[in-house]
């Protein structure tokens, strides 16, 4: 929430009554969320998810897994994947959404596998988008190969808010006939058709609807838990939730959405329905206005949105969901800037060689040919983990020379993150502060949370300084660069 600002301690209020409200289940962790704990609030997601779980243990609670990117932009070694799968069950969770960027099933196996292992809930996520290559009859497909490898359940994922009513009924009357697990709708109301969406895929016989709640709800987020329980009323499908529960979380949220203003803009809450030509995922859109502002380039934020299908296109149809949205949004805005692959990212080379899996539609013969020549690389189609060594000891060990814990959590968070655990776990020298967004004063103090510290001050930015988002090898850097005179 917020571009994932919000702190624990500002959850801790909320917790506990959403837990009584008799929700299917509480979205908790996983995704973004993780790096933001650790790069902007100075919190470890264990120490988070073990709160959460504490506060709430009544309702299942939810993540968002990567498959085999785990919470990150590249793919890792199967032991790492099953590794962090075991730490996030051992702690708590309970149900786990995986998805592949790609949806390349191949990348979802030994996570799937390894949640079974642990006992717990394995929901396999199909990436909504629309294409050539994307078909109902080839989502159905996949659907039921999700079924055999043992998913206990299916999402379907609509990052973008994209699905349109007709669709979603038909897509779940399909699914319904020929798959005998419960299936799940997830989109966003960007563009306006979350609320109907979810009225016509419960007519189809979905088992389940995600929501959220005002402040932190429509526009880029989940439609509003009292909007679709009006449009539901009279249903015999609709659920019955305490309504004035729903009212004090609203009035709870407001206070919350206020401390978190400078990481929220109303252009994410309207409805925009130029997101049906360019399927921008809601909260690649909220984070990528911050971005472009950042960068300087605020005017140019529609030519960026216009070249995204055409960036998309090129690399194989690939939908937009992290990694790959901030893949073509990187490349979009590279193009926009520098002009049309004139440079190309290295993730975006990596799509194009295979080295996140196989992508929906070929990528088109000039890029590719662009990318093997710079790189002196060919295409590969192998599964993209088998070919990675087991990574996992090689993280203790690296953990043991920088003087820290090689306990499993931490392991694999270094793995993905080693920057920031080292920043987050090394002793702070006297009178260093550590970097934490705003935090709400009426949080339950009796319920153990990661200590707040005073912001670090802002080092002034010179009249030639311009912050950017780098990303190298999968791993996104915020630097400041600057023209000397």
């Amino acid at each position: 929430m917020a571009a994932t600002r919000m702190s624990t301690k500002q959850m801790l209020p909320a917790a506990p009554i959403l837990d009584g409200m008799a929700f299917n289940g509480l979205e908790t962790w996983g995704g973004a969320t993780i790096d933001s704990c650790l790069r902007y609030l100075n919190e470890n997601p264990f120490d988070r998810l073990r709160t959460l779980k504490k506060v709430a243990p009544k309702t299942p609670q939810l993540m968002l897994l990567r498959g085999q990117n785990i919470v990150q932009y590249t793919s890792f070694p199967d032991d790492i994947v099953e590794a962090f799968v075991q730490c996030m069950c051992r702690n708590g969770m309970d149900i786990i959404r995986i998805f592949d960027a790609l949806n390349d099933v191949r990348n979802l196996k030994t996570a799937i596998r390894s949640v079974k292992k642990c006992g717990k809930h394995a929901r396999g996520e199909l990436c909504y988008t629309i294409s050539p290559v994307h078909t109902v009859d080839n989502f159905v497909k996949m659907g039921v190969e999700l079924e055999k490898m043992g998913c206990d359940s299916l999402g379907i994922k609509d990052m973008s808010g994209i699905i349109q009513p007709q669709i979603a009924y038909h897509l779940v009357k399909e699914l319904k006939s020929r798959i005998g697990i419960p299936i799940t709708l997830h989109t966003h109301d960007t563009a306006g058709l979350g609320a109907a969406s979810y009225l016509a895929a419960i007519e189809a016989g979905v088992d389940c609807v995600e929501v959220s709640i005002v402040p932190f709800a429509n526009g880029t987020s989940q439609p509003d838990t009292q909007r679709m329980l009006a449009l539901l009323e009279g249903h015999p499908r609709c659920p019955q939730f305490d309504r004035q529960k729903l009212s004090e979380l609203r009035d709870y949220f407001e206070v919350v959405y206020k401390e978190l203003a400078n990481f929220t803009s109303p252009a994410n809450e309207r409805v925009d329905s130029d997101i049906l030509i360019y399927q921008v995922p809601g909260g690649m859109l909220s984070n990528f206005r911050t971005q472009l502002k950042e960068q300087g380039m605020t005017e140019k934020f529609d030519a960026v949105l216009k070249e995204i299908p055409i960036v998309r296109e090129a690399l194989g149809w690939i939908p937009l969901v992290t990694p790959t949205s901030q893949i073509v949004g990187t490349q979009a805005m590279m193009n926009v800037k520098f002009g049309r692959w004139k440079m190309i990212c290295q993730p975006a080379q990596d799509i194009a060689l295979g080295k996140y899996g196989l992508t929906p539609g070929p990528i088109a013969p000039g890029v590719l040919e662009q990318v093997e020549k710079q790189t002196g690389k060919k295409a590969v189609t192998e599964r993209p983990a088998d070919l990675l060594k087991p990574g996992l000891e090689a993280c203790r060990s690296q953990c043991r020379d920088k003087g820290l814990p090689d306990d499993d959590e931490i392991a694999v968070l270094f793995a993905m993150f080693p920057q920031q655990v080292e920043a987050l776990l090394k002793p702070k020298s006297p009178g260093a502060v550590t970097a934490t967004a705003t935090t709400t004063t009426a949080a339950a103090t009796s319920s153990p949370v990661p200590a707040s510290a005073p912001p670090i001050p802002a080092r002034p930015l010179s009249a030639n300084g311009k912050r950017l988002f780098v990303t190298v090898n999968g791993k996104r850097h915020d630097v400041t660069v600057e023209t000397l005179e």
